[in-house]
């Protein structure tokens, strides 16, 4: 049967309502192949242009620089005190979005997205990255293999779901309206630097794991002076803001830059939680897990007008999992072209994101098999 004509769907910007997207996925081998999926897609997509990804980049760039200029020279000068505060707190939250526009860029160097040239991919990781304090090498080594075992109870490196007998006390103690609130904010503020720092959310090795140290479990011998590299990156970033703090002072560069970085890291965890974190996906473990069921267990989220700031990296990410080598300008276009192949299989949920924020803290608490299920297939469940 010919790859286009497997399944019949909705048309393709019709969106689900609420009952359609907390609908289960399908959990069986699909009845199409990563083959059929690639042929779907316009041959363009996977191309990469060396001059439209530097577009995007100096385009968030100059925004970036745009949104400093005005802050440093207009906030203090033209606001009167305290006045003054919300003009700064403006500036962290716009200038968190669009250097999360720039995160997104810089991430499309771990897949090789950004160019044909692995040494560009490389440097311009390299930079962005660790302006943003993140280790690239380090993140790039975890990421890719995140992608390479996408919901996988056993070995997928991010995000390991719970399962109920490892549920703790204070989970029932903040299962309620204020402690759901509470873990949103904990998570958004420190839930990224303690990943990259202690591997909290990550998958559970035997030993003690860091992003940063080169002997980690997460690296083999041959990756540990990339990770030397990534951390003497991020050292000099710091070394540079703390000349920073010594010339402007502490406010000055929080202002400036630690608090737009806060937004960004809230962003990334944002994101990337609610792109794999929903009622109706599952999880595999290895009797039934294989990569393409995996990769399709990802959900598409809309953030209005954040979308285009965000590169669609939201609105495109099961594409994005599927064909990471795709830029992200091709992602949307990539991604419409496999809906009519992967019919229910597709992930889409419209929902506010507040209120899924709120719906997937209270839903998916730990996973479970159904019950008399024998197969190695397992869902969110909410009851503790």
């Amino acid at each position: 049967m010919g790859a286009g004509g497997r399944m019949s769907t909705a048309p393709s910007n019709a969106k689900k309502t609420q009952a359609e997207a907390l609908k289960r996925a399908p959990h069986e081998k699909p009845p199409f192949t990563i083959g059929d999926l690639k042929k779907s897609i316009p041959a363009h997509c996977f191309e990469k242009s060396l001059v439209t990804s530097f577009r995007y980049l100096i385009q968030d760039l100059l925004m970036a620089y745009a949104l400093y200029y005005v802050a440093t020279n207009y906030i203090d000068q033209y606001l009167p005190h305290p006045v003054n505060f919300l003009g700064w707190a403006a500036y962290i939250a716009v200038q968190g979005c669009v250097l999360t526009g720039a995160w997104v860029v810089g991430h499309e160097c771990d897949h090789d997205a950004f160019s044909d040239y692995g040494w560009i991919n490389d440097l311009v990781g390299l930079v962005v990255h660790s302006s943003l304090m993140v280790p690239y090498f380090s993140w790039k080594i975890s990421h890719r293999r995140h992608h390479a075992n996408t919901q996988s109870l056993e070995n997928d490196e991010v995000y390991v779901p719970r399962f109920k007998s490892n549920i703790r006390n204070y989970y029932k103690i903040l299962n309620n309206p204020p402690g759901r609130v509470l873990v949103w904010v904990i998570t958004l503020l420190v839930g990224f630097p303690l990943y990259l720092m202690f591997n909290v959310s990550g998958h559970k090795y035997e030993r003690w794991t860091s992003h940063y140290d080169p002997h980690s479990p997460l690296y083999t011998e041959r990756e540990r002076k990339q990770i030397i590299v990534s951390d003497v990156a991020i050292l000099a970033v710091i070394y540079g803001l703390y000349r920073l703090v010594l010339l402007k002072g502490f406010a000055w560069v929080f202002c400036v830059y630690g608090g737009p970085l806060l937004v960004v890291n809230m962003w990334f965890t944002l994101i990337t939680i609610l792109n794999h974190t929903h009622p109706s996906v599952p999880y595999y473990d290895s009797t039934e897990w294989d990569w393409l069921r995996g990769a399709l267990c990802t959900v598409d989220r809309d953030y209005g007008i954040l979308n285009k700031v965000f590169h669609n990296v939201c609105n495109a990410h099961v594409c994005h999992h599927i064909f990471s080598m795709i830029p992200h300008y091709h992602g949307l276009e990539a991604t419409e072209a496999m809906k009519p192949i992967l019919g229910d299989y597709y992930q889409y949920d419209g929902t506010p994101i507040l209120k899924a924020m709120y719906r997937e803290m209270k839903e998916c608490i730990y996973v479970e098999k159904d019950e008399g299920e024998t197969k190695g297939v397992y869902w969110y469940r909410k009851d503790i």
